[in-house]
């Protein structure tokens, strides 16, 4: 070799050390360095805006917004995609090597997600490998401080930081906006208790399913909404798609309620004149009504009044009234109340109520008693919540607003309000809904059990179990449903008396001091024959 090839060659060799010394420089430059962003492929993390916090209302925090570190890479600064993702995959299991092999083969590209929302222990794990190509982003993550509590009212975010359910997704615009906390009209005390019983229930009564909502029905806001399985929003990429946790039945869920409806047939009657508190009615024999039989759970006596028919629950006695009321009354009434309507609360899964095909004098009578058309229990505790505000219905809401003037709509007189909550006290006192009495608060309700609708009829071993409430008594502020979705059969049976009632009275009895009701132990009874459930035909159960 010449003494020119020589020196041409040494040359050469030089301006390739050279090199290499710069592309490792420029690489470890890249390389993991804790302070290092994404270098022009994303924004830098101080420029993001910090989604809004949600706070209950008294300020208490449901979900704020913390910063993490999220795992990219560029594949035109890795070497050995191989060993780069092999040794990922060995810190990261659940991350997949040969997937993430393709990835960073890709030589075509220069940004490429890892892994989001990196735990600090993980984070520190990586940067300690040393590895090419890759660099921790820093970003904006939300965090459920509370867990469980109001899950499915809060929703949660996709990975992306988007509101994808609850009040996340549908207050997404004003919360991506960052400033004020969003404030909600639930109590965390309240709820917590409400959750804490529905828990109890759960283990006791072994359901599917359930919903618990409590409503201040002057103003329409919502002090707890609570739905079981709980959902933790800090999981929810974890949690399957069509996990039964996700939805809110609360709002989400239609069932056929059952005999809550009867006091609002009774209403429905008593407003239009139809009937009189003191009117009697013949219960003793089932209708037939064009090859359908409609019957009572258990003998209550021959004739009745109507408070009777209330308090012990009978269809014969609410058939026979809404006969006297006529579908077309019926349906106005149901249309004031709100039932024939999706509730308008603030949850974009509120779900409009399935209504017959065709109304007609058999689909009339079923839905006096609560069959044949299935409602949301928000959707129905709206309407129900009129017997604690005089009579007018108003708009729930989930959301303070200090500005807000609700807009009541009269559903009936404040008298006829007051007699059909005679009817309901008098049901607690001595009828189906004794279970719910609560000591020093005053419990007006009724139970409404229903078979679950299947293909071609009902299923005569499952049931939609349900009480509604208002309380206390003699001065009505709250509205209150608890719906139980197939509870197990205990000692009494799967029937709302045994398992919706008394958890209805466990939740009352929890949160009544926690709204500021003080307890009073007189025995304010219905006054006068009129209301009371008393027949001298009336045979002993």
């Amino acid at each position: 070799m010449t003494e020119a090839s020589r020196h041409r060659t040494r040359l050469v060799g030089l301006g390739l050390s050279a090199l290499f010394v710069v592309l490792a420089g420029k690489a470890g430059y890249l390389a993991l360095s804790p302070d290092r962003d994404s270098g022009g492929y994303a924004a830098r993390a101080g420029e993001q805006i910090a989604r809004a916090d949600i706070v209950d209302r008294n300020g208490e925090q449901l979900a704020t917004s913390v910063s993490v570190y999220s795992l990219v890479a560029n594949p035109q600064l890795i070497w050995d995609p191989r060993e780069v993702a092999t040794r990922l995959a060995g810190v990261l299991p659940d991350l997949d090597a040969d997937s993430l092999t393709s990835r960073l083969s890709d030589q075509s590209r220069e940004f490429v997600w890892v892994k989001r929302g990196l735990t600090p222990r993980q984070r520190q794990t990586v940067f300690d490998l040393g590895l090419e190509g890759l660099w921790f982003k820093e970003e904006i993550s939300r965090a459920y401080p509370r867990g469980t509590l109001a899950g499915q009212v809060l929703g949660f975010v996709n990975i992306d930081g988007v509101g994808a359910g609850g009040i996340e997704f549908s207050q997404n615009d004003r919360l991506a906006a960052g400033g004020e906390p969003l404030r909600l009209t639930i109590d965390n005390g309240v709820q917590a208790a409400v959750e804490a019983e529905l828990a109890a229930s759960a283990a006791a009564d072994g359901f599917e399913g359930a919903a618990v909502i409590l409503l201040e029905a002057r103003t329409g806001e919502v002090r707890a909404m609570a739905s079981w399985p709980p959902f933790n929003p800090n999981r929810s990429s974890d949690i399957a798609i069509d996990d039964p946790s996700r939805m809110n039945r609360a709002t989400g869920a239609l069932y056929e309620l059952g005999s809550v409806f009867k006091p609002l047939t009774v209403a429905a009657a008593l407003e239009a004149g139809a009937i009189r508190p003191t009117d009697m009615f013949d219960v003793h024999d089932p209708i037939e009504m064009r090859g359908y039989t409609i019957s009572d759970l258990h003998p209550i006596g021959t004739r009745v009044n109507v408070t009777t028919i209330i308090a012990e629950s009978s269809n014969i006695g609410t058939v026979h009234i809404n006969q006297k009321l006529g579908p077309r009354r019926q349906q106005d009434f149901l249309k004031r109340a709100g039932l024939l309507d999706r509730s308008p609360v603030e949850l974009a899964g509120s779900a409009a109520p399935i209504l017959p095909e065709r109304m007609d004098d058999l689909t009339a009578a079923t839905m006096a008693y609560g069959h044949g058309i299935a409602v949301t229990p928000m959707t129905f505790l709206s309407a129900f919540a009129a017997f604690a505000n005089g009579g007018e219905r108003v708009t729930p809401t989930l959301i303070v607003d200090e500005t807000r003037k609700p807009q009541p709509v009269r559903v009936m007189s404040a008298i006829t309000a007051d007699l059909v909550n005679a009817m309901m006290r008098e049901a607690v006192l001595t009828g189906t809904g004794k279970n719910a009495e609560v000591a020093g608060y005053r419990v007006a309700g009724k139970t409404g059990t229903a078979e679950k609708p299947v293909p071609g009829g009902y299923d005569d071993g499952r049931n939609i179990s349900s009480f509604a409430a208002i309380f206390p008594y003699d001065s009505p502020q709250y509205a209150m449903i608890v719906t139980l979705d197939d509870p197990k059969a205990g000692p009494g049976g799967s029937v709302a008396s045994q398992n919706a009632a008394p958890t209805a009275g466990r939740i009352i009895e929890r949160v009544a001091p926690l709204l500021g009701i003080a307890p009073r132990f007189e025995d304010l009874r219905p006054a006068g024959d009129g209301y009371r459930a008393r027949s001298d035909e009336r045979t002993s159960l």
